[in-house]
């Protein structure tokens, strides 16, 4: 589950376009690895943008789904808001980061978990990957109080009743490839 906010999303070579370029975003997503290659795979994703779930269903075949979010940033804390339409689908907590930054080691369960430069969507039955470029994640620890978590039930995932990992990242930019079948 990782809530954020998206910003300057656009195409190469476009400008950013005031008011869909910037919204809210939540995903459910899982770790896999084909053919060698680690990657995401996206069970949900929640926007603020209807535009942009439309691009994304369209153009990645990703699970997008249209959401009423909100967001506050209050300095320390961010509270945190998603509410499904259509659907039993609701996330609200509130989370800060606890630590300093630092990079993770290869090795470490937050390594593994974040450098992962590919997704993976299926459509009719082929899949597909999108190549996907960051830096490494300027991971802080973090600390949470998650009120509502409905999200991964309404994906079908029974979350395990164990004390969640938590991070923060300020900032991640991030560009991603065009889909192309999986060799």
């Amino acid at each position: 589950m990782i809530p954020f906010w998206m910003s300057g999303v656009r195409p190469r070579a476009i400008p950013a376009i005031p008011g869909l370029s910037s919204f809210p975003e939540l995903n459910v997503r899982t770790y896999v690895t084909r053919c060698g290659r680690p990657g995401v795979y996206f069970f949900s994703l929640d926007a603020a943008s209807l535009p942009a779930v439309r691009t994304a269903r369209a153009i990645y075949h990703l699970p997008y789904f249209f959401a009423d979010m909100q967001v506050k940033d209050t300095g320390p804390e961010i509270a945190y808001r998603c509410s499904r339409r259509k659907a039993e689908a609701e996330f609200r907590a509130c989370y800060a980061p606890r630590d300093v930054v630092e990079l993770r080691k290869p090795g470490t369960i937050e390594h593994w978990l974040t450098e992962r430069y590919c997704l993976y969507t299926v459509h009719d039955q082929t899949v597909y990957q999108g190549d996907v470029h960051h830096v490494p994640w300027p991971l802080q620890n973090a600390s949470a109080e998650i009120e509502v978590n409905s999200m991964a039930r309404a994906a079908g995932i029974s979350l395990p009743d164990t004390r969640p990992l938590l991070h923060f990242a300020k900032r991640l930019d991030v560009v991603v490839w065009p889909l192309r079948r999986a060799g």
